[in-house]
């Protein structure tokens, strides 16, 4: 709970921060595209995994700094699905999670803008089919995001990239299965100006 509280401070500071210039409050949503890392099973080897479709729905606040250069607190709902194939079977695994993405942004030709930034990452919830979690080894995590995208009047659409960067993992209650919880995806987003 007390990561909770320390991850709405850090989005409530972001907000009082952007206030101080102009300032777009919005929502967005969209579809990840990727994974999470290997899974480990005692006697078998490691197994990636296949990319699966995953999505997000937040909020957003948006300061201009400049004419040209932005800070871009999201908070968002995120789920991200993966899938292992393994010699009989196979093991879908599931991550819900809230995302606070802190980035900062740059418009570099006319409606295109680039951005990047830390994503700090608090897991909810992880889910691998048929097999009994314990609680991921951090549920504080950071990551990093960069990408691109257009801004036509109140409607934005962008493509990001993010990578999990703290090593996290899940592991089975008799500790026979551990699976890698960063995330490895492609994010496709569309917001709305309010």
């Amino acid at each position: 709970m007390k990561n909770v509280f320390i991850f709405f401070m850090l989005f409530t500071s972001c907000t009082i921060l952007a206030q101080e210039k102009r300032v777009t409050f919005g929502v967005k949503a969209g579809l990840n595209y990727g994974d999470n890392g290997k899974i480990e099973i005692t006697d078998v080897t490691r197994t990636t995994a296949d990319d699966r479709v995953g999505y997000h729905l937040g909020v957003f606040l948006r300061g201009k700094l400049t004419d040209n250069i932005y800070l871009k607190p999201e908070l968002q709902y995120t789920v991200n699905n993966s899938s292992y194939k393994l010699a009989n079977s196979e093991l879908d695994y599931t991550i819900k999670k809230l995302d606070l993405p802190i980035l900062l942004g740059i418009s570099v030709l006319g409606p295109i803008h680039v951005f990047g930034g830390p994503a700090l990452q608090y897991i909810v919830e992880t889910d691998l089919e048929d097999v009994r979690l314990g609680d991921v080894k951090n549920e504080f995590t950071v990551g990093l995001q960069f990408g691109a995208g257009v801004q036509f009047g109140r409607f934005n659409a962008d493509i990001r990239y993010e990578r999990g960067l703290s090593k996290n993992t899940a592991k089975s209650i008799d500790e026979s299965i551990r699976v890698d919880s960063r995330p490895n995806q492609l994010i496709i987003g569309l917001s709305l100006d309010l």
